[in-house]
């Protein structure tokens, strides 16, 4: 099993935590972990985007010049992508762009990312992370003690509104529970803060 350093919230080592190697010690998957990320990206896509096409745009009807004599190409309609105010060639139109991956591959992957932060000495187990009253100072003090990245991506096993607020704030810091991290924040993210519960929790659900 791996054995990583636990601390607390000032920075100083309070034990040592072991990870179970099925989770945290896998060779990544840099395959499933690509195809996963593409996934969480198109996901996010609002696919709103529309333009009209000649069939849509305004005008047509009769022929805009006569067919000789101008010195100008001959045209049938107002409506052609080729004049000004015409319609769009191929016209992008409101879509979704969701799809799903198989369940075995978005796991492998999810444990790949895990993995990835322990071989990468990029994973910091805290043995609890609490505060008294939402303060960004304090959280910006608790990221300094432990020597976290600007980006910083802080997992936590429940809900705690004291410090999702002090963390709110300050730029490149997000707060996820263990249900809702995902595989393109572990890697988007270069320090990743967990507390002890929360690994707990992590090699309960992947277990």
């Amino acid at each position: 099993m791996a054995i990583v350093t636990m601390l607390n919230m000032a920075g100083a080592e309070t034990g040592t935590i072991e990870l179970k190697d099925s989770i945290f010690s896998i060779e990544p998957n840099q395959n499933a972990v690509h195809a996963v990320v593409k996934n969480y990206l198109a996901n996010q896509r609002q696919g709103t985007q529309s333009a009209k096409t000649r069939s849509e745009v305004r005008g047509g009807g009769r022929k805009p010049f006569r067919q000789k004599g101008t010195g100008r190409h001959r045209q049938g309609s107002t409506t052609d992508p080729s004049q000004i105010g015409g319609g769009i060639v191929f016209a992008p139109k409101p879509r979704d762009y969701r799809y799903t991956v198989p369940k075995k591959l978005r796991r492998l992957a999810m444990l790949s990312a895990l993995s990835s932060k322990v071989e990468e000495k990029e994973i910091i187990v805290l043995d609890s992370i609490n505060f008294d009253a939402p303060k960004t100072k304090e959280m910006i003090k608790f990221l300094e003690n432990v020597k976290a990245a600007k980006k910083t991506l802080i997992v936590m096993a429940e809900k705690d509104e004291n410090v999702l607020k002090s963390a709110a704030n300050i730029p490149g810091v997000k707060t996820v529970l263990v249900s809702t991290m995902n595989v393109y924040e572990i890697i988007h993210y270069t320090s990743f803060i967990v507390t002890k519960e929360a690994v707990n929790k992590i090699e309960e659900v992947y277990s």
